[in-house]
């Protein structure tokens, strides 16, 4: 039985990689996309989504605009253009989106999905969407079957030697997020860079037909070159992706149930995720965090979804 999600993004090349392999995995229904500010401004990101589902000939999935700054920081709005370029998804040319967004906004979207009963949410970017509704509708938490999030690190960040980027753009999002009664699976950077894609990977990824193998491979020709100017890597991780391989079969993680807080103050040490892992706080675990990961499992199923786009 297929699991109801709402893919809550920023696209974003690793989140337009997310979208392809839960719209194209038969393990979960995509019922809606929901789009935040985060890697571009809002108005770029839900264009984004809305292309990359006209990419995967999804017009049947709405798309629905959020939030556009931050819960409390809208003096500190980030965008990433030197990593997902000025568009928030730079690269090959896209088709036209073939559907509008609905009228609809993000967070009652996700409030009317949770009324239904039975959905995951898998946030791939900042939480500000996922944190309001959970503020303004706390009724919510009854039918949110679990949270699974691409953000955080029990070790250090990407954006600061202390956090990683998604939690770092909204910190007193992240910190309602993980302090709500719901379920929550941590999916961060300690093992989506251990789940890189190489060369080979992507040129396996080039062979797979059109329009998806060529435009994915092509992402990540633009992403990884980034990377390898950065940290002198020729691989990249593609960590939104994981979190949905993570909702797909739960196996390809291994984690750990701990407590985690949400620095929400320090001046080196904003938007870290605090993971206790040996209970030096005397605080109940509030969520499962990724510390292990099939890497070999991950490419297989990516490399696998991806190529159905062709059959």
């Amino acid at each position: 039985m297929a699991t109801n999600v709402v893919l809550d993004v920023d696209p974003g090349h690793d989140d337009a990689i997310a979208l392809l392999l839960a719209l194209g995995h038969e393990a979960v229904e995509v019922d809606a996309v929901t789009t935040v500010a985060g890697n571009g401004t809002l108005p770029k990101t839900t264009r984004n989504a809305r292309r990359v589902l006209a990419l995967a000939d999804r017009a049947d999935v709405p798309v629905a605009a959020g939030m556009a700054e931050p819960l409390v920081r809208s003096d500190d709005v980030i965008a990433t253009p030197e990593v997902h370029g000025e568009s928030a998804l730079d690269g090959p040319d896209l088709p036209e989106p073939d559907r509008d967004a609905v009228d609809d906004h993000a967070v009652d979207v996700i409030r009317d999905a949770a009324r239904e009963g039975s959905v995951t949410l898998v946030p791939t970017g900042p939480l500000t969407n996922v944190a309001t509704a959970l503020r303004q509708y706390p009724a919510v938490e009854d039918g949110i079957d679990g949270i699974v999030l691409m953000g955080g690190a029990a070790g250090t960040g990407n954006y600061t030697p202390a956090a990683e980027y998604n939690i770092l753009v909204d910190p007193e999002a992240a910190a309602v997020v993980f302090d709500a009664d719901v379920p929550v699976t941590m999916v961060g950077l300690d093992v989506t860079r251990e789940s890189r894609l190489g060369r080979a990977d992507i040129e396996r990824i080039r062979g797979f037909g059109d329009p998806v193998g060529p435009t994915v491979a092509a992402w990540l020709d633009y992403f990884i070159g980034w990377h390898e100017e950065q940290y002198g890597r020729e691989s990249v991780p593609v960590h939104d992706a994981l979190a949905v391989g993570a909702v797909i079969d739960p196996g390809l993680v291994e984690t750990e149930h701990l407590h985690v807080a949400v620095e929400t103050s320090g001046d080196h040490t904003l938007g870290r995720t605090v993971c206790d892992r040996y209970g030096v706080r005397d605080a109940e675990p509030n969520a499962h965090v990724a510390l292990g990961v099939d890497r070999g499992g991950f490419v297989d199923l990516l490399c696998g979804t991806l190529e159905a786009y062709s059959a």
